[in-house]
């Protein structure tokens, strides 16, 4: 069969609107239409009742204003040069203006044989353009290893990453070591704790106010191991700094380790403590200084009943009053040191200087600082000359639970159920798919007797049964000596060819999850495809002939394992977007 319907191999769906826009070209060139009008609305998706067609197109509604001319009588014009299409069966107006196409069973077949030859690559796109992105994730504070309160911005933001690579983006994956702040010298103070218990101090219950966690005995038998009892009795003054950096490395190689469970792996890591000391706060300050955007002030008293020792203090205030927050925020602290806000933006400004857009995946416990940040990246940048699209994704928390019951806390950790725990209970590929079953800003329960069943309520093992079911058929294929082939594709019926158009929409799903920054999409196909797809399987079930193998039938037999085979290609193209394998088996 020719792939001659399918110009330069493109998707059908991109086909299509090649269709349209030249369709009109033409209708521009009849003087139909008036030249150069934006068509950056205009769409070709499938519509949402599939009885009213395979593909259809908002053109005429959209053009008809700015054209000045009746939607119908546009759309009249319009479904005239479609129909002319040899791809295409009928070209319906539905509506004021609206048109849906019905396309020969060709069209899909060449589809198939589109993906076949795009393989790994079948839904990847151009649409980034080379443009670089920043996406900071994860960012969790160096004093311990991950938990699951990490757990699921890290996969959120992992497969964005994926995602936006896959969509012709070139991607910087970032995460922001939060070192110089309080946290920090409290890890020290642990740290020399856990230092001196080594060297056979009985330390007894860890004092109020420092990490308790285990984690750090083994820092600080290697503390001891390194400086003998030099540190033991001595001021906080000489060990502090020399503890919280030996700290810190400790910290954020178990952090890596952790992530490495997941499959996660950062590009760049940015240290706080080194943005300061290399005066980046202070240049951003006195930018926003010279714009007005930045001046010394009071803070208005607490709201209710103010503390006693409160006491008006004059601080450098950013005006983000002016971008909608409620009240001007201080980017310095009354000892002169940097505010958590201060610090960020000078951080943001610098990521700024290397990409052309920003996404920073928080926990929305941070939904407060979104407005003030966004604000002040805006200023920086456009006063810079340089205007950057700046989005912030807020993930909520997950609740742990096992068989519907709260989960108990990690002795090891102190106080959190760590993420090496979980992963190492149900796999990566359970913890990364379930993440992504539902939009990161609902709320989650992931509930360990669940995540693991083998049921169709089980998104993760839907799918990759899906795909391991495609896989067995195929090598009992190969077993009786038959193998995927499309020489006989016409012999695919209505029931294939349903499958087939489900499947076709995985590149259009790619561009609009990458478009919306919502790789949570990707996951909802292919549990849709999985339904589809397991929907078919059954139906062999009941009737041999519905059966992916016919023995006594090899060209049908072909075509179907070549149907199974591209099928198969979509799963792993979306799995692999998602940091989840496609298994072989199940």
């Amino acid at each position: 069969m020719s792939n001659d319907l399918i110009p330069d191999r493109k998707t059908l769906h991109a086909a299509f609107a090649a269709h349209v826009a030249a369709a009109l070209d033409a209708l521009e060139q009849d003087g139909i239409l008036p030249a150069s009008l934006p068509r950056g609305n205009v769409s070709v998706e499938p519509p949402r009742d599939p009885s009213h067609g395979d593909l259809a197109t908002n053109a005429a509604m959209v053009l008809a204003k700015p054209a000045k001319a009746n939607p119908r009588a546009l759309a009249e014009a319009l479904a005239a040069r479609l129909n002319a299409l040899p791809e295409v069966t009928g070209a319906e107006i539905a509506g004021p203006g609206f048109i849906n196409l019905r396309l020969a069973d060709s069209a899909w077949r060449g589809e198939l044989q589109a993906i076949a030859a795009a393989g790994p690559d079948y839904g990847r796109s151009v649409l980034g353009g080379g443009g670089a992105v920043n996406i900071e994730y994860v960012s969790a504070n160096p004093t311990g290893p991950m938990h699951m309160g990490h757990c699921r911005g890290a996969v959120v933001g992992d497969a964005l990453a994926n995602l936006l690579e896959f969509a012709g983006h070139r991607v910087i994956r970032e995460y922001y070591v939060n070192d110089a702040g309080a946290q920090v010298d409290v890890l020290a103070r642990s740290a020399h704790l856990r230092y001196r218990e080594a060297l056979g101090e009985a330390v007894g219950a860890i004092p109020e106010g420092l990490y308790p966690g285990d984690y750090l005995v083994p820092l600080g038998e290697a503390l001891a191991k390194e400086f003998g009892d030099r540190y033991a009795a001595a001021p906080e003054t000489e060990w502090l700094p020399l503890f919280r950096s030996r700290a810190v490395a400790a910290m954020m190689e178990m952090i890596r380790a952790d992530l490495a469970l997941l499959g996660i792996h950062h590009d760049k890591f940015s240290s706080e403590a080194e943005l300061q000391a290399a005066g980046k706060p202070a240049e951003a300050e006195q930018w926003l200084r010279r714009h007005d955007l930045v001046y010394d002030g009071v803070l208005e008293a607490p709201k209710g009943k103010t503390p006693e020792d409160w006491e008006p203090v004059e601080l450098p205030l950013f005006r983000s009053t002016r971008f909608g927050d409620d009240q001007d925020r201080p980017i310095r602290k009354s000892d002169g040191s940097w505010t958590y806000f201060g610090a960020d933006l000078a951080y943001h400004f610098q990521k700024a200087e290397d990409a052309d857009a920003l996404i920073d995946i928080w926990g929305a416990d941070h939904a407060g600082t979104v407005k003030r940040i966004k604000a002040a990246v805006a200023a920086l940048t456009e006063g810079a000359g340089r205007s950057i699209p700046f989005d912030i994704k807020l993930v909520q928390m997950v609740q742990l639970l096992r068989d519907g019951e709260p989960v108990k806390m990690s002795k090891r950790a102190g106080t959190f159920v760590t993420l090496a725990d979980v992963v190492r209970e149900v796999g990566k590929d359970v913890v990364r798919f379930t993440m992504l079953t539902r939009k990161p800003e609902a709320q989650m329960d992931f509930d360990f007797a669940k995540v693991v069943e083998a049921s169709k309520d089980n998104p993760v093992f839907y799918v990759q049964y899906a795909h391991a079911r495609i896989r067995s058929t195929l090598r009992k294929g190969e077993a009786e000596g038959l193998a995927p082939a499309d020489a006989a594709l016409d012999r695919l019926g209505s029931e294939e060819m349903e499958l087939v158009k489900l499947a076709a929409q995985f590149p259009r799903i790619v561009e609009a999850a990458a478009s919306a920054r919502e790789p949570h999409r990707i996951a909802f196909f292919l549990y849709d495809l999985a339904a589809a797809f397991h929907a078919y399987w059954n139906l062999g079930n009941d009737r041999q002939d519905k059966r992916f193998i016919v023995a006594q039938d090899a060209e049908l037999t072909g075509a179907r394992l070549f149907l199974a085979a591209q099928i198969g290609q979509v799963f792993r193209n979306g799995l692999a977007l998602l940091g989840v394998e496609a298994v072989e088996e199940l």
